[in-house]
């Protein structure tokens, strides 16, 4: 019985990555029907803040921090720290609360209120209460007003944001690992690196195109820093396969880091040579940042929305282990 276990662990192992690979072909966004909040730590909601986001409460209008704020920047959500609004979709509708005319795609559920009369808006990664969204007001051209809460929100200015792009295999799981990291405000799965505009999942899976498979994380400055981010990517992928991960194989699948500034290549320039002074033979490429283009929907967040989902990277303390 022994000597079976291992045979047994590579059976397991493959059937992983065959499901990781066919099931890509997967079409369809299924309906969020159980959100689960993300390990984005937050301070701990005031009694306030429960009472709006948790019981579902409405605050006094012009009573709340951003009813009239106007500077420019991002809202994320008060409870998980997702990403919600952008404040090039704020509007000023003189109701008393902060209202928007558009939110991030994917980031605001919406269902029946208790009352049967209007329609409630909840942040779709943890669920917590935002307000309600009417149309029908002609307010703006998108003839649509999220009224949200103050105490709902949180305003991280321009300033403050960050971007990092890399690529390191199926992006499935390069978006689920630092969809997870404490000041990641959201993550895209997408493409980069490439020659075609708008390239589909299909273009870019006959590996013609010249795309990676890429995954763009919008941080908070303030509470996580880019080396954090590229120190965690070099430790969830294999940074020494060549036009590969695994089971997948092609120049999609390769290993790389798109900067957008010289301190970002400085970075990752570094931390590929503290892993080959350790014997490391990092084949990981470092080139200039090139235009990113969002994959399809149903590959956004796709592990979250496929739980028990076989995730193809595995996380390695490179850094931290002694030299090879």
């Amino acid at each position: 019985m022994r000597g079976l276990l291992p045979l047994v662990l590579v059976a397991c192992l493959a059937l992983a990555a065959s499901a990781c690979r066919d099931s890509r072909q997967a079409s369809g966004e299924p309906t969020m029907t159980n959100p689960k909040q993300p390990a984005r730590a937050m301070p701990p909601l005031t009694a306030a803040e429960r009472h709006i986001i948790v019981e579902k409460g409405t605050e006094a209008p012009f009573t709340g921090t951003y009813w009239n704020h106007v500077e420019p920047g991002v809202y994320v959500c008060r409870r998980c720290g997702a990403l919600l609004y952008r404040s090039d979709s704020k509007f000023e509708s003189e109701c008393g609360w902060p209202s928007f005319d558009d939110e991030v795609p994917g980031a605001v559920a919406r269902r029946p209120d208790a009352d049967g009369r209007r329609t409630e808006i909840l942040c779709a990664a943890c669920g917590g209460h935002l307000g309600h969204v009417f149309t029908g007001e002609h307010l703006t051209a998108k003839d649509v007003r999220h009224c949200v809460n103050s105490a709902s929100l949180v305003f991280i200015p321009q300033s403050r944001l960050g971007r990092a792009l890399f690529a390191g295999g199926c992006f499935w799981g390069v978006e689920h690992y630092f969809g997870q990291v404490p000041g990641v405000l959201a993550v895209t799965s997408g493409y980069t690196g490439g020659q075609t505009d708008r390239p589909t999942y299909e273009q870019v899976s006959t590996g013609t195109t010249g795309h990676a498979e890429a995954v763009e994380a919008l941080f908070d400055r303030d509470r996580v820093t880019y080396e954090a981010l590229a120190h965690l990517f070099f430790e969830i992928h294999d940074p020494t396969q060549v036009n590969r991960q695994g089971p997948d194989v092609g120049t999609q699948y390769r290993s790389a880091v798109f900067t957008l500034d010289e301190d970002q290549k400085r970075t990752a320039e570094d931390l590929i040579g503290r892993l080959r002074a350790k014997g490391y033979a990092v084949a990981t490429q470092v080139e200039p940042a090139g235009k990113f283009w969002p994959a399809e929907a149903y590959h956004q967040d796709y592990l979250r929305k496929h739980p028990g989902h076989p995730i193809c990277q595995t996380r390695v303390p490179r850094f931290d282990a002694p030299p090879r």
